[in-house]
């Protein structure tokens, strides 16, 4: 269910001052974009316009960035985003059976945020932890040689740490 503050439009005012610290800077869209997500953990439409206005980008060429560059986002994660490495080492190592876990556990697919907020499942090309392969990490912090077991007994610890307000 969406609550009424869920519905409402972000504050822009944080947006505006990175705005006009940056409106003279040439080539900064990537840093702006980096501030705005930064500020709301995504890139709400209503920043994406403020944006395109104050820097004199078209809107379609500042989703065009977004679109192109993987760190940015268009809608909310949750509390733990989950990056589970699919590169080499990792894919040899079974990522796939820990891909397949923490879908379980969870209860999510790839891209999906769990319905209380609290995690958010994405792949990524590589984490450059090839030794600890196969590796997730969340919220920045590596957790590797993992097992199917392993996998949910850490996504459990950490659930049972959090609640989905705190």
């Amino acid at each position: 269910m969406i609550k009424s503050e869920d519905t409402q439009a972000p504050d822009m005012d944080k947006l505006k001052q990175v705005l006009d610290h940056y409106a003279h800077a040439e080539g900064s869209l990537i840093t702006i974009l980096q501030k705005a997500q930064d500020i709301y953990g995504y890139l709400p439409l209503e920043a994406i316009k403020l944006i395109s206005a104050s820097t004199g980008v078209k809107p379609a060429k500042v989703y065009g960035v977004i679109s192109f560059y993987a760190q940015f986002r268009l809608s909310p994660v949750g509390k733990n985003l989950i990056l589970l490495c699919q590169g080499t080492a990792c894919h040899v190592n079974s990522s796939d059976k820990i891909e397949e876990a923490i879908a379980e556990e969870l209860g999510i697919s790839r891209g999906d945020t769990t319905p209380d907020q609290l995690f958010t499942l994405n792949t990524v090309a590589c984490l450059g932890c090839c030794s600890l392969s196969p590796v997730m990490m969340i919220n920045g912090q590596a957790y590797g040689n993992l097992t199917p077991e392993k996998a949910k007994k850490t996504l459990r610890e950490i659930k049972g740490s959090q609640s989905p307000h705190s």
